[in-house]
């Protein structure tokens, strides 16, 4: 004890001393570095080398004074003030954070480990800092990592032929976000329209499903029908017709007119709450847009890449759609990458010039996307999440059900409705899940998103469901 006692002893002047003994140093260097900017004039160009090297010195020293007397990791509350001061007041997040991550974990700035149920909105299928994908990141990071589509480079011809070969279609156009897909899907309809279809000009029409949700662009929200997303943004993008999700009599109306380019829905309506239309849907989409000359655009930001317990989320009912969105889990989650798959017919309406992105390609995002990918085949993520997902239902349906009204989903991809009471709702489930080690998010008010990575093990997913139960059960 006394030794103990001793090593923490900290001398009054110690630090004192330390900070005269760094300001002496930076003080001598800068004086040298002086002497050689005045001898620069008189010995050419040597003298300035010589200096420059010497500044790095400088540098150098006050960087190590300056992280040597850097102030303590900040705590949870202090990183939400400061959020909250320095930033946009266009997120509510769950109070907790974060700090690392690895595998189904993330830990807090204070330590504490959590089991992670909701995976960045599904952008995390592989688990956090995966290390393939890590490792293709850092590799490409150090050799070449953006030249725009202003040139050529060596990766983004690898990446294109590897997603179109994967995924059975003839071209990709890369993007980098979620809400950049749509936003291009969009336009490849449009003008697929116009050229290939014949809508006269500026007449085209895209259907959306109520309770879509894509973005929050002025595109996306003008498809929306959740008042958080396009109240007081008006006036809205015209063209954009909705017709209620998961109705076929609906869809058929709506295709009588010929003006309509494309119908674009989700698989499974991911932010409305995991809502899952009926077996045959999708088919019957499929049947429609065809007779109708309509192209068929699958929104597969969220259900896609193995989340559901298919590569996609259409695989569930072996249907092709015209165009596919992908993004999120496209990157693993450590970089943004987007993609919008097609086949010629419809990707080469589009010219040099009308449409693009200055990241969109780049060598880093191409290097990434393709380790994501090859994790999810490799490590056969689509076959874990089938079946972790029927277990993790099976054992949820165990939850009481006055308090737990609903469990529905797919794959890795569920939710639960909570009842709402005047003691408890799924903000007040989700705190106190917290508390206990797991992390899940409501949307929509009464439903809890329920969606680890897909690399989650069997005894994984039991502990979790122990917590989801006990949680509940507290109530």
């Amino acid at each position: 004890m006394a030794g103990s006692s001793h090593s923490a002893v900290v001398h009054p002047g110690s630090n004192r001393n330390n900070e005269l003994r760094s300001t002496a140093l930076e003080e001598t260097l800068g004086s040298v570095e002086g002497m050689l900017s005045k001898l620069s004039h008189t010995l050419g160009c040597k003298a300035p080398a010589l200096a420059r090297r010497t500044h790095s010195v400088v540098h150098l020293a006050s960087s190590t004074t300056s992280a040597k007397y850097a102030k303590q990791p900040l705590s949870s509350s202090e990183v939400y003030a400061r959020e909250e001061k320095y930033g946009a007041h266009n997120y509510h997040p769950l109070p907790v954070a974060l700090a690392r991550g690895e595998g189904v974990h993330v830990w807090d700035v204070e330590g504490r480990r959590y089991f992670d149920f909701l995976s960045a909105y599904s952008a995390v299928n592989q688990g956090h800092c995966h290390p393939k994908i890590i490792a293709a990141l850092t590799e490409q990071a150090s050799r070449l990592t953006l030249t725009s589509r202003a040139f050529y480079n060596d990766v983004l011809g690898e990446y294109e032929e590897f997603i179109t070969s994967l995924f059975g279609y003839q071209k990709v156009l890369p993007m980098n976000t979620g809400v950049e897909g749509g936003e291009t899907a969009c336009k490849l309809a449009r003008k697929w329209a116009y050229k290939v279809k014949g809508v006269p000009k500026y007449n085209a029409k895209i259907i959306f499903a109520q309770g879509n949700f894509w973005g929050r662009t002025m595109a996306a929200i003008s498809s929306s029908t959740d008042p958080s997303s396009y109240d007081g943004f008006g006036p809205f993008m015209p063209g954009f017709e909705l017709i209620p999700y998961n109705d076929i009599p609906a869809l058929e109306r709506a295709l009588q007119d010929q003006n309509v380019a494309a119908f674009m829905v989700e698989p499974i309506q991911g932010e409305a709450g995991v809502v899952v239309p009926d077996a045959g849907y999708l088919t019957k989409v499929r049947e429609l847009c065809t007779q109708h000359n309509v192209l068929f655009i699958a929104d597969e930001v969220q259900t896609g890449l193995a989340r559901t317990g298919r590569r996609l989320a259409v695989d569930h009912e072996s249907v092709r759609p015209d165009l596919v969105i992908l993004g999120k889990a496209l990157s693993g989650g450590v970089y943004p990458v987007s993609a919008v798959l097609c086949d010629d017919e419809v990707m080469l309406t589009i010219r040099p010039g009308e449409h693009g992105s200055t990241y969109g390609g780049n060598p880093l995002a191409c290097r990434v996307a393709m380790a994501a990918l090859e994790v999810l085949e490799e490590e056969q993520l689509a076959e874990n999440a089938e079946e972790m997902g029927k277990l993790l239902r099976a054992e949820l349906m165990k939850l009481p059900s006055d308090i737990v009204t609903t469990i529905r989903g797919k794959g890795l991809l569920n939710a639960i409705v909570i009842k709402e009471t005047k003691d408890y709702n799924a903000w007040k489930v989700c705190l106190r899940l917290r508390d206990s080690g797991l992390l899940a998010k409501p949307t929509h008010g009464d439903i809890i998103r329920l969606a680890p990575p897909l690399i989650i093990k069997e005894d994984e997913v039991r502990e979790c469901v122990d917590i989801i139960q006990k949680t509940i059960l507290s109530f």
